[in-house]
């Protein structure tokens, strides 16, 4: 059994969708076009990572690059074996609206839609409450948990896997943490290049903007299960709540991988820009086989891993 996992903000790069212009499944980006009434085009082919760093056009820009993605997959001669075997979803922050259209929960405009709302509002959010965002690599949740409870402005924002937990919070704040964390015996702390302090109180402003559009987005049932980021458990429906609650909420992300594991998921495969989500399975569960596909080569890739089965 699979689990299909999806990136988040921070994962895309300049000219990510040129590889994919000329694919077939490049015809979602007129889709998603439409639906926001923004030619997504440059953001994939032309801009510069300035530009693509701006939380408005980084949320659409890795939304529309992993569904380009996932048609690709759902073209390709594994679809009947990926719709037989794939067990559950997940996404990243920004990465659970794409695992949302994945599961049948979203139709790919609505999400388009959703997203756009949600960038807008954060990005607002972030101008009124300036932060931003650390990895600390070589210390464990709970000490980093430890630190920011001591500095004022500072919250965990992403567990991600075993020794990388991300801070966000003011810039005093996740300084303070950055000095803490080091002296406590972290083994780095990497600043991140984000446009805010994301899943913290901070984006406190973004909310009733993004409630606002919940309220008119349409989801269905889910046809294979979605684990969340809010409670790392799975669901087929409540969404709306889930996403609402999301925004200011730590991503327990290394707990989701545990729980995609218990059920039964033994091969993880990242849809989308990037391998950040690929790495983070390998250090929380070692044994567990993974592939990413980021471009039109690595579906062979991915046919090849299929038929060997998880090592």
């Amino acid at each position: 059994m699979l689990a299909l996992l999806f990136p988040g903000q921070g994962s895309q790069r300049p000219a990510m969708g040129a590889p994919w212009q000329d694919h077939p499944s490049w015809r979602i980006v007129a889709t998603l076009s439409e639906a926001v009434s923004r030619d997504l085009a440059p953001l994939l082919l032309e801009a510069e990572a300035d530009e693509l760093q701006a939380t408005r056009n980084s949320q659409l820009a890795t939304f529309a690059l992993s569904l380009i993605v996932l048609d690709a997959v759902q073209r390709s001669k594994l679809k009947e074996h990926l719709e037989a075997e794939a067990v559950a979803v997940a996404g990243h922050s920004l990465g659970e609206y794409t695992g949302l259209v994945a599961s049948g929960a979203l139709e790919p405009a609505e999400g388009a839609r959703l997203v756009l709302a949600r960038g807008e509002a954060m990005q607002l959010a972030a101008g009124q409450n300036p932060g931003t965002m650390a990895a600390i690599l070589g210390l464990e949740m709970d000490d980093v948990v430890a630190v920011c409870q001591g500095i004022e402005g500072a919250w965990v924002a992403n567990d991600n896997s075993p020794g990388q937990v991300v801070v966000a919070g003011t810039f005093e704040g996740v300084d303070g943490v950055a000095t803490a964390a080091l002296e406590r015996g972290a083994k780095r702390v990497v600043p991140l290049r984000v446009g805010g302090a994301f899943h913290t109180p901070l984006m406190k402003p973004a909310q009733a903007r993004l409630d606002d559009a919940l309220k008119t987005t349409i989801f269905a049932p889910a046809r294979r299960v979605v684990v969340s980021n809010v409670d790392a458990a799975p669901h087929q429906d409540g969404f709306g709540s889930l996403l609402s609650a999301q925004l200011c909420s730590r991503v327990r992300w290394r707990e989701s991988l545990v729980r995609l594991a218990s059920l039964g998921a033994a091969v993880f495969i990242e849809l989308g820009p990037g391998t950040e989500l690929s790495g983070m399975v390998k250090r929380t569960l070692p044994g567990a086989a993974r592939a990413n596909v980021a471009y039109p080569d690595d579906l062979d890739r991915l046919a090849g891993l299929m038929a060997r089965g998880p090592e």
